[in-house]
């Protein structure tokens, strides 16, 4: 079977990146190494990353997208993977080494999705108007702000 694995350009720091990366997410590793080249696992999604060089710095064109269960794991992910970069809007950020990242409760998916306009128009206006993305917050504006 293919495998599908995210390949990430780095200039000097791939394996800085890499344990980075794996010290901050629970169930995580480091596959393999060399000076070039590291691969490393995190919640089960292998990524290879590269020391090439700067010709390629990283852009929000590609952000990786942390599906969580709770406000939580939501906070801890935002302050660990920002220390040294920065936030964004609606859950994104860039962290130290200019990879953008969406970190997002599970929670904004459901309620996007009901049938209620009106409601979920409301959980979008809440959600534009954040950096991290908090659960409470969405769950008032689902409710008309009770």
């Amino acid at each position: 079977m293919k495998t599908v694995t995210p390949f990430l350009w780095f200039n000097t720091n791939a394996g800085e990146a890499a344990i980075f990366y794996t010290l901050i997410f629970k169930n995580s590793r480091i596959i393999s190494q060399s000076i070039m080249m590291i691969t490393f696992e995190l919640e089960g999604q292998k990524f290879m990353a590269l020391n090439g060089g700067i010709d390629f710095p990283f852009t929000e064109a590609i952000s990786i997208y942390v599906d969580c269960d709770t406000q939580e794991e939501v906070d801890e992910l935002w302050t660990k993977l920002s220390e040294g970069g920065s936030s964004g809007k609606c859950g994104w950020l860039k962290d130290k080494f200019g990879l953008s990242w969406q970190i997002i409760p599970k929670a904004l998916s459901e309620l996007l999705n009901g049938d209620d306009t009106d409601k979920t128009e409301r959980v979008m206006e809440a959600m534009l108007q954040m950096t991290k993305i908090e659960i409470d917050t969405l769950k008032k504006a689902y409710n008309g702000g009770q």
